[in-house]
């Protein structure tokens, strides 16, 4: 049986639900499937031991925060982003992104003045400002209590769904993995990943498969801006390229067809005008593992809404309990993507190694509502499967420092948070920093 031991230290990750449980749970799925795939290449019967210390767990899942460069403090939220008065409650909005920002502030009619915008909501009520602001292409979200969420026939689709949805779409024929032969040990040495993603879970994932050895690309539409901290963050052991599938497909399919993995972060059926859903990428690419993200879920009536981790928290109320509905508050880290980032990174893994067994291509999908879910739940199921595994000591989270790391990049000198994916023999690093916004070719090592 694999050994999964755990760290335990008071004062990481802290809130009124259970964060650090979660937090904990999640990476340990990561690695321990890291492990099992790594054994199966290698040719070992016994899988390497596993180790989760709340301290690198803690760090990681702040690793936004953490990022320094050459120096400087990294930009997170935009003075639009926050939570905001209304006439009858709260409202909690997203504009980080340029575009996002003007289709809120054209939804209001006013400038790009908070004052102006405090009290345009003041004015309106919170079901009003949600529905305005989402049809103008913006981002809004009334603030909800648990309760009040669960009446929301959204919140129904997404309790009909497990934590990680996975299936089988074709009879592709086993995958023959060639062994690894390396020091550390990479499970997913030689395998290309396709890095459709943004902000923020989609990128966790694919950098912890940058880390265990996998070659991935991450691509971008040339015309949509990218926040540079957060890329820069998430980018590590990565390259960057941007791609018009309007106007260069063939590119992208010779891509696809050295792909193994293809991961994707838009809205549900945002993509499938490009020939990008689950169904159409294994139909031309034979034995592909399709790994899709989202927000709210790739059902029930919000399934085409963006959305990010702070607007899942406002309407699935956790913002409700971990403040009050007279005054909201939030999760100590952005959990949810970085939580669901590491169980999707844990569903290719695994999806890998079912492959080298049965074949098939298959697909992985995860949301950040359903996460919310299992944690305002209190993190059961998979949570009591890997927190059951054992005790490596306990102690406390003071400082950060043991959990970060220090590189040179063409972006200037770099301070970073280390990977919490820990396991005998692998890799504790990524092999390279990570590079500026779309300055790669797009194309394969």
């Amino acid at each position: 049986m694999t050994s999964i031991k755990f760290v335990v230290r008071e004062g990481a990750l802290q809130g009124r639900l259970p964060v650090q449980d979660l937090a904990r749970a999640c990476v340990g799925e990561c690695a321990l499937a890291a492990a099992e795939l790594g054994a199966r290449r290698a040719g070992q019967t016994k899988v390497p031991a596993v180790l989760v210390d709340d301290g690198a767990v803690a760090t990681a899942f702040l690793s936004e925060r953490h990022l320094s460069i050459k120096g400087r403090a990294p930009v997170t939220f935009a003075p639009l982003s926050r939570f905001w008065r209304t006439a009858d409650g709260w409202v909690r909005t997203h504009a980080n992104y340029p575009h996002h920002r003007a289709r809120l502030l054209d939804a209001l009619g006013v400038p790009e003045d908070t004052a102006a915008v405090e009290a345009a909501l003041a004015e309106r009520s919170t079901l009003d400002v949600e529905e305005a602001v989402y049809a103008a292409g913006g981002l809004a979200v009334a603030l909800r209590s648990p309760e009040e969420w669960a009446a929301h026939p959204q919140a129904a689709e997404v309790a009909k769904r497990p934590l990680v949805e996975r299936g089988r779409l074709d009879t592709a024929r086993a995958r023959t993995f060639a062994p690894t032969g390396t020091s550390p040990l990479l499970p997913v040495a030689g395998l290309r990943v396709l890095d459709l993603t943004r902000v923020l879970a989609g990128p966790v994932a694919t950098r912890t498969l940058a880390l265990l050895g996998a070659d991935v690309l991450r691509l971008d539409a040339p015309q949509l801006p990218e926040l540079r901290d957060q890329h820069a963050d998430t980018g590590f052991g990565k390259r960057s390229a941007t791609l018009d599938l309007a106007t260069d497909r063939q590119t992208f399919e010779d891509l696809l067809q050295a792909a193994d993995v293809v991961v994707t972060g838009y809205r549900p059926g945002a993509l499938d005008r490009f020939g990008l859903s689950a169904e159409a990428l294994a139909e031309r690419r034979p034995g592909v593992v399709v790994a899709q993200l989202s927000a709210w879920g790739a059902y029930g009536p919000w399934r085409e809404r963006r959305g990010f981790d702070s607007l899942v928290q406002a309407a699935t109320g956790i913002a409700v309990l971990e403040g009050s509905a007279e005054q909201p508050g939030a999760l100590p880290a952005q959990a949810l993507d970085h939580g669901t980032g590491y169980l999707l990174a844990a569903a290719v893994l695994r999806a890998l190694t079912e492959q080298s067994h049965e074949g098939g291509s298959r697909f992985v999908r995860l949301a950040l509502a359903r996460t919310a879910r299992w944690l305002t739940d209190g993190v059961d199921d998979m949570g009591d499967r890997v927190l059951a595994a054992g005790d490596a000591g306990s102690g406390s989270y003071d400082d950060p420092g043991p959990w970060l790391s220090e590189t040179d990049s063409a972006l200037g000198r770099l301070r970073y948070a280390l990977s919490p994916v820990s396991f005998e023999g692998g890799p504790t690093d990524w092999d390279r920093p990570p590079v500026p916004w779309g300055t790669d070719a797009p194309g394969w090592r």
